[in-house]
């Protein structure tokens, strides 16, 4: 099952290494921050510190616009593990410095280990996503990237919350220094201890000819990543989780003072609940979509971060400010539980839209330039983050809406977001319905589906018991189908938004249109030409009685133009549903079942010249059985 493949993957030595290498970077990064933040917020006056405190913010981030396209290129030209080891050992350089800052008192000095770090996390960003493809399957890419978004987000607490700890005890004496040291260069060594066990990831690209200026490599990766369209757009959606990320936690510590009324352990308890929803909503992700890159979680996803964002905008505008600061006045006031709740769900939301569009963005970037994509996705996410400063200082200082209401502002913009990304990628839309479909009204199995080249030309034949049998066969093999169906059928209003956007072809009888006949032979032929999966139901139209109807010779025809292997598969259990002609016409009477079982089945592949329209009738009845 796919959730226990996610969590084997940390028993393999083929991800934990890495795991606990990112998660202590991760980690150390927010304890040397924060740390910094709070000795400086306490040893300035408060002009002074908000000014450095900000200082400090876009330090951190700078490198990452200087050094993520060099960083990019450098993990496509060389070894992904001996990269990461490198880099640890700079880490650990790095945090020498830092103690050797901290124990100078050098704001200025602390500053610049500050953007060191910001480097060193710059050039860690490309080489974190771009390994995972090398070292897991395609099934456990999603577990992979489920868990990795938890170990970051875990990080960034853990690490947010000991930092701001040990800071406050530097202020009784040297000990709190020195417990501050200790964490700092423990987590440093451990890191780069950790990634010694990391294998190799051989470079895709050793002949790469580095570009060392930032601007026209950015431009030229952002050239190759607009040409495909998912990618491109994946990565806008990633940034734009980030941008709502930033806003949400940025503002948490504001809006549990000056709205709450509540003190450091209830901004903690905030915090921890919000991070608690990120790591469920994560490994739900890989529970939900089954081994598969299950696009359709990201329009859920992000359609709970708007409703979400609405309850938490409510339920902080009607909540009562608290008289006494403490945790334990908080949970007894009403209210404080749906505050809770919501954070739990944007949490939840956020880690089911998050995941596939990692998950999506590694699949579908060449290997060659996979690293660069992911050094663009962290430009721009850095990019999205500034601009969620810039918003929250435009809506709370200069339009001086309160903290609930820009919550509302961020859930609103959120849903104007997913709707353009949306539309310019309708693929997100289709895999969601045929993901409700197949998780609402019926229960798919699969069996032989290994049986289906992974890549490479090739046609299934099915047979054909509903209008929504193109539907299931989509949510049900890992290949992208495109579908070869009776014209009728193709232009049903809703199911011809789904086929349009899955590149179906129609096709009818020759006597009916011959040109449209002749057209649809000419796409079939090229789309095989191209290395596309297509599907045909050589039946030629569905059912009428539930029985397998003969093979039309039209099969034969693609076959003799385009010789490729023909899948024969079967569908079991559609007979009787909703969408079926059992008892007179579909869509006639209301459904009787729902979560019914439902079954698709795939045989061993058969070669051109063996695929004859009556064989190909007797392997999928063979495979369909006495199941209708």
């Amino acid at each position: 099952m796919a959730h226990r493949t996610q969590l084997q993957l940390l028993t393999s030595r083929r991800f934990l290494p890495f795991f606990l290498t990112q998660f202590l970077g991760a980690f150390n990064d927010n304890v040397y921050k924060n740390a910094l933040i709070v000795m400086i917020a306490f040893r300035l006056v408060e002009s002074e510190a908000n000014a450095l405190i900000n200082v400090a913010a876009g330090l951190f981030i700078l490198p990452f616009f200087l050094f993520s396209a060099s960083a990019g290129q450098l993990a496509d030209k060389y070894d992904k593990s001996r990269l990461i080891r490198l880099i640890k050992l700079g880490e650990i350089c790095i945090g020498a410095l830092g103690v050797t800052a901290l124990y100078s008192g050098s704001n200025v000095f602390c500053l610049a280990v500050l953007f060191l770090l910001g480097v060193q996390s710059a050039f860690f960003g490309p080489v974190k996503y771009a390994i995972l493809p090398q070292h897991l399957k395609r099934s456990e890419l999603v577990g992979g990237n489920a868990l990795v978004e938890m170990g970051t987000f875990v990080g960034i607490l853990t690490g947010t919350i000991v930092g701001g700890l040990l800071a406050g005890l530097t202020g009784q004496g040297e000990n709190g220094l020195f417990y501050l040291s200790l964490v700092i260069m423990s987590a440093a060594t451990l890191g780069y201890l950790s990634s010694r066990g990391i294998p190799m990831a051989p470079a895709p690209a050793p002949n790469l000819r580095v570009n060392p200026n930032p601007i026209t490599q950015m431009q030229s990766i952002l050239d190759k990543t607009a040409k495909t369209p998912s990618i491109f757009y994946a990565i806008i959606g990633i940034s734009w989780f980030w941008l709502m990320g930033a806003a949400y936690l940025t503002q948490i510590p504001s809006f549990t003072k000056n709205v709450l009324g509540g003190d450091e352990s209830v901004i903690t308890l905030l915090l921890c609940t919000f991070t608690i929803g990120i790591a469920l909503g994560s490994l739900l992700c890989e529970r939900l979509s089954d081994g598969h890159i299950e696009l359709g979680l990201v329009p859920l996803g992000a359609a709970g971060l708007t409703i979400t964002g609405i309850a938490l905008s409510a339920a902080g505008g009607n909540f009562v400010e608290l008289q006494q600061a403490g945790l334990g006045a908080f949970l007894s006031r009403d209210g404080a539980y749906v505050i809770l709740t919501c954070l739990v769900l944007i949490g939840i939301c956020g880690g089911l839209y998050i995941v596939p569009l990692y998950a999506m963005m590694q699949d579908r970037s060449a290997s060659e330039i996979r690293a660069q994509v992911i050094s663009i996705n962290n430009i721009l996410n850095a990019l999205f983050m500034v601009v969620s400063a810039l918003l929250g200082l435009f809506f709370l200082n200069v339009l001086k809406v309160t903290i609930p209401q820009f919550f509302l502002v961020i859930a609103l913009m959120n849903a104007a977001v997913a709707i353009f990304v949306f539309t310019r990628v309708p693929e997100f839309a289709m895999r969601l319905l045929i993901w409700m479909l197949s998780h609402t009204i019926y229960r798919v199995k699969h069996e032989g589906l290994e049986q289906i080249p992974a890549q490479g030309p090739a046609l299934i034949a099915c047979n054909h018991v509903s209008y929504v049998d193109a539907l299931l066969l989509a949510g049900a093999v890992r290949r992208p189908i495109r579908f070869i169906m009776y014209k009728p059928i193709y232009e049903i209003p809703v199911l011809h938004f789904i086929f349009r956007t899955g590149r179906a072809i129609p096709i009818c009888s020759r006597l009916q249109d011959p040109e449209g006949y002749e057209m649809a032979f000419s796409a079939i032929e090229q789309g095989l030409k191209n290395g596309d999966l297509l599907c045909i139901f050589p039946e030629g139209q569905l059912t009428k009685d539930g029985e397998l109807q003969p093979f039309k010779a039209g099969i034969e025809k693609i076959l003799e133009r385009t010789p490729v292997p023909v899948i024969p598969m079967a569908l079991r259990g559609l007979w009787g549903s909703f969408f079926s002609h059992n008892g007179g016409q579909a869509f006639t009477t209301w459904p009787q079942r729902f979560w019914s079982k439902v079954s698709v089945v795939a045989g061993c592949p058969i070669e051109a010249t063996d695929a004859k329209a009556g064989i190909l009738h007797e392997q999928v009845l063979g495979l369909r059985g006495e199941q209708r």
